[in-house]
């Protein structure tokens, strides 16, 4: 069949079950919507439909993620270029179309008029191997952490309903010997019985750290509490055994920890990336996960631009020279600038040094360090370029 255009887009709006596609011509004009199930065969015979009604077709899609890696690895695989058009440009765009009807038919057609229209959007590639497996890995140690956060909010909900002193007694989520005694003892009548020796002992033989503190701190919130309140033996119960689930989730965040900082510790950039002061192989990970290879990026402004750290023009009329904080940034990657910045400035250093000058200047602790992650995200970026190691004093260029 010969081509009837020269060039097409293609918007697909992508779903975990199906995909909507929709192509439109250099006009605007619908050339062809459809629903595809998310399955190689229907993706592949997508392709061979819109490549028969151009000589060159562009694509768009929504959706970055798992849902539509299939969908990616098999346009890239056929040699297909690709867009990424942001969800919150969709949605704000289909307030312009008419009707107020909300289909996945029209976000493709808007998915597909965006990209018609704009030429600013970021190309989507198949990532590295390297960076899929850190990808997957360091959003399982996310939903872990995020498992754990909640196991220790209903351990000390419970602790409350059976001995509030005993729930005040112990920070849950940093020391691990007294989620170790919850497992055995959660009543202040245990507590008692087994008293501070024995009660030592016990927690001896399961190798905690600091056992006689734990036993004494737990006794002695036991013995301010006489009265057995209602519901205590069932809550003990539930106390148990999520003490028993919080102990295994931690082994399982240690096992994920090990995986990432093994695979991490596998890229070139890793010895690169880990000599700068407070960034880690966990933070490493996560921010190879993120930006891949750079190439995604024209400068480090850009890159600091993608994490919240470059401020916003907000200037109309005679206002000029106005900034804000950005809204729409990578909350994930601000977090990794912002954690390795707090880190690397609790030791003598040159951040410390910068985080103190700026204090002294009036910024307040976030401001200090907001601005000392702006100024590292440069430093990483030249450490990057260059090939070489963080170095706290400035690398000597020879005279030509």
């Amino acid at each position: 069949m010969s081509t009837s255009h020269k060039r097409i887009w293609v918007g697909v709006d992508a779903g975990k079950g199906h995909h909507w596609a929709v192509a439109v011509d250099a006009d605007g004009e619908i050339l062809f919507s459809t629903k595809v199930i998310n399955d190689e065969a229907q993706i592949l015979t997508l392709i061979e439909t819109a490549r028969e009604r151009a000589d060159e077709v562009r694509w768009a899609v929504d959706i970055s993620g798992r849902a539509s890696t299939l969908l990616l690895a098999l346009l890239v695989a056929n040699g297909q270029r690709v867009v990424y058009v942001p969800g919150r440009t969709v949605n704000r765009m289909s307030g312009a179309y008419r009707g107020e009807a909300k289909t996945d038919a029209k976000d493709a057609k808007v998915i597909a008029d965006q990209a018609r229209m704009r030429r600013d959007f970021a190309l989507l590639e198949t990532p590295p191997e390297l960076v899929s497996t850190l990808q997957l890995l360091t959003n399982h140690r996310a939903d872990l952490i995020a498992d754990r956060v909640r196991l220790i909010n209903r351990l000390r909900d419970l602790l409350v309903g059976i001995c509030p002193a005993l729930e005040r007694a112990f920070d849950y989520s940093a020391a691990k010997g007294p989620v170790v005694m919850l497992t055995e003892y959660q009543t202040p009548a245990a507590l008692r019985r087994i008293g501070i020796k024995r009660l030592t002992t016990w927690l001896e033989r399961r190798k905690v750290r600091g056992a006689s503190d734990v036993a004494a701190k737990a006794v002695e919130a036991a013995q301010s509490q006489q009265t057995a309140l209602p519901g205590e033996k069932r809550a003990s119960k539930l106390v148990c055994d999520l003490a028993h689930q919080l102990l295994a989730l931690d082994e399982r965040i240690k096992d994920n920890d090990r995986e990432i900082r093994e695979t991490f510790r596998t890229d070139d950039r890793a010895e690169i990336i880990e000599s700068m002061p407070g960034m880690g192989p966990i933070l490493g990970a996560e921010f190879v996960a993120i930006v891949g290879d750079l190439g995604g990026y024209k400068d480090a402004g850009r890159l600091a631009s993608h994490a919240g750290l470059a401020p916003v023009a907000r200037d109309s009329g005679r206002r000029t020279g106005n900034y804000h904080r950005p809204k729409r940034y990578n909350r994930r990657l601000r977090h990794i600038f912002y954690m390795s910045a707090q880190t690397s400035m609790m030791r003598p250093g040159p951040s410390r040094d910068y985080y103190l000058k700026k204090r002294s200047e009036g910024l307040l602790h976030t401001q200090a360090l907001l601005s000392l992650a702006r100024r590292r995200v440069d430093v990483l970026w030249a450490m990057l370029r260059d090939k070489r190691l963080f170095t706290s004093a400035p690398p000597v260029t020879q005279a030509a």
